[in-house]
């Protein structure tokens, strides 16, 4: 009995690993808190505008605008890691794609696209701006045409791009937008009053998406509004938001933004400025609209008077050593946790950075893999060695056991009772066998994860046929690896096993053949199924993940031949002393 119960242990211990952050890990979303109300609430400009984040007595129009019938003028934006463009009228972020990133494996296929205007199938922009706390005065919004000081030069990393717009209220407003190496845009907007009395201004900054991700997250990495507020991270899902409407938040040092699986567009002011943040969801005729804004303290600007306020926009790739980059740099909090490593970051951003270091010094994501594997085997061989030792002596103990069980077959509890006896005369622990089991499930989980989150896993190749470690292997044994032309049905997809997962099942095969064989022959089939099971469970999964479990079921079965034979050695021994 006491081994059936491991058994089932094991079991549902292996379908918590594998369903858990499929199914439960972002069912529940954070806290979040609730806007009070307000006498009266602005929108911030933009396309199928929604209400933005509350200022005193103050509105702004809520534009239903179109697309321009006529393409606006444009000024490139050239940087090593980002392309696309920024048009004059309404000066928003709204064309860009990344340069290193292809949506294939392919090199020709089209970069990556990020951000997207209004015309295109799913517009993605980022925006800032300026509310006013007076209607009647004139802020610069989508259909403001800005005059640009250089037109025919692109906007890089070494030259940034000025705008100037005049509202014909005596308020000159200016732009200057600046662009790293990466993926950083610095936004200073200025406002210089040369009219007769004070005006007082809310600078804002929001990133919006129209129909939601295009991606499917399949549960791997969250996707949706993301942001910081008070140190503490905000998630709120796709639908979690259209059902329960808009959630504000207020803290200094804040950053918010749209997470998808591997790339982030995010905006934040500098962390000493206190803002005030919502997510937001509208569906203006019937089309979904995803909207993050955070806008600041309000600017008085006196007679005379020029002010101006800095913000930020990241859009780009989430790269782990980036993240931490801007995180100190710029004083955004818990940037780096916008890469979705799990309730158990602590733990798999460790593994990552492990395998990035093994990367580094072999060369391929895949020979890291094998590294790590064989660190944790060489880390777990003391326990693996007690492990051995328990199972043979419980192995010998089985006539004892089969006796007792025999002797109190009518006495549950005496039986308990004398075969715990035993087991500590002989200190012998039936649990020990499960100890590296439930010392892999972290380490599985961890590595899980890292193939399924981090773009640095993103299309990292191996040898032979896997050209992509974070997909599942692409062969089958239904048609012969390959071998016969001809594609499998979608129907048969769930018998599709490919050349490692085969692999992976055929060394835990062995590994099961060489461990001591439970003394009750249904046990021992049950166990026997477990190979068959675990390699149409992980078929589907990242071949790096079945890599890493087919390399680490050799580097066991290796271990479990030296430990066995030492054992007979030992017995040898013994029975000739």
């Amino acid at each position: 009995m006491d081994s059936r119960n491991t058994i089932i242990a094991i079991l549902v211990s292996i379908a918590i690993l594998l369903g858990w952050d499929l199914f439960f890990a972002k069912k529940v979303a954070p806290p979040v808190e609730q806007p009070a109300a307000t006498a009266a609430a602005p929108t911030a400009p933009g396309d199928l505008a929604q209400p933005a984040v509350a200022a005193p007595a103050a509105t702004a129009p809520a534009a239903d605008a179109a697309p321009e019938a006529a393409p606006a003028p444009r000024v490139r934006v050239t940087t090593p890691h980002v392309h696309g463009s920024i048009a004059l009228t309404g000066a928003r972020l709204d064309d860009i794609t990344l340069a290193n990133y292809r949506v294939g494996l392919d090199p020709t296929t089209p970069e990556i696209t990020l951000l997207a205007p209004a015309n295109a199938p799913k517009p993605s922009y980022a925006e800032w701006g300026w509310l006013a706390s007076d209607t009647g005065v004139t802020v610069p919004g989508p259909t403001t045409v800005w005059t640009a000081a250089t037109p025919d030069q692109p906007l890089t990393d070494t030259q940034p791009l000025v705008l100037t717009w005049d509202n014909g209220q005596g308020l000159v407003f200016t732009r200057t937008i600046r662009a790293d190496k990466e993926y950083l845009f610095t936004i200073e907007q200025g406002v210089t009053n040369n009219s007769e009395r004070a005006v007082n201004l809310y600078p804002y900054s929001l990133v919006t998406r129209l129909d939601g991700s295009s991606e499917s997250g399949l549960g791997m990495a969250y996707l949706g509004p993301i942001g910081v507020f008070e140190q503490q991270l905000k998630e709120v899902k796709y639908d979690d938001l259209k059902e329960k409407g808009r959630q504000t938040f207020e803290s200094t040092a804040a950053w918010i933004g749209i997470s998808d699986h591997y790339w982030l567009t995010a905006v934040a002011f500098e962390p000493t400025v206190k803002v005030s943040g919502s997510f937001n969801y509208a569906s203006p005729n019937g089309r979904d609209r995803f909207q993050t804004d955070l806008r600041a303290d309000p600017i008085s600007v006196a007679p005379g008077e020029t002010k101006t306020t800095k913000s930020y926009v990241f859009a780009g790739a989430k790269e782990l050593n980036l993240l931490d980059e801007y995180r100190e740099t710029l004083g955004l909090p818990l940037f780096d946790r916008a890469i979705d490593f799990g309730w158990y970051w602590f733990l798999t951003i460790p593994f990552f950075q492990i395998l990035r270091f093994l990367n580094a010094a072999l060369g391929n994501v895949g020979l890291a893999i094998l590294g790590l594997a064989f660190i944790v085997r060489l880390l777990m061989f003391p326990i693996a060695n007690k492990q051995f030792n328990t199972m043979n002596k419980l192995k010998k103990l089985q006539p004892e056991m089969k006796r007792l069980q025999e002797r109190f077959a009518n006495d549950r509890p005496k039986l308990n009772q004398e075969l715990m006896d035993l087991y500590k005369r002989e200190k012998a622990n039936p649990l020990a066998g499960c100890l590296p089991i439930l010392i892999q499930i972290p380490v599985f989980y961890a590595l899980y994860k890292v193939l399924s989150v981090t773009i640095e896993m993103r299309h990292a190749p191996f040898y032979g046929w896997i050209h992509d470690l974070s997909a599942p292997d692409p062969t089958s044994v239904l048609n012969l690896f390959g071998l016969l032309p001809f594609q499998i049905p979608a129907f048969l997809a769930f018998v599709s096993i490919g050349a490692w997962p085969l692999l992976m099942g055929i060394t835990m095969y062995i590994q099961q053949k060489l461990s001591p064989q439970p003394a009750d022959p249904m046990q021992a089939k049950i166990m026997m199924l477990m190979p068959i099971i675990i390699t149409f469970v992980l078929a589907p999964y990242a071949a790096g993940l079945v890599i890493y479990w087919a390399w680490s079921n050799t580097l066991g079965i290796l271990q479990q031949w030296v430990l066995l034979k030492r054992g007979e050695r030992q017995d040898a021994k013994a029975s000739t002393s």
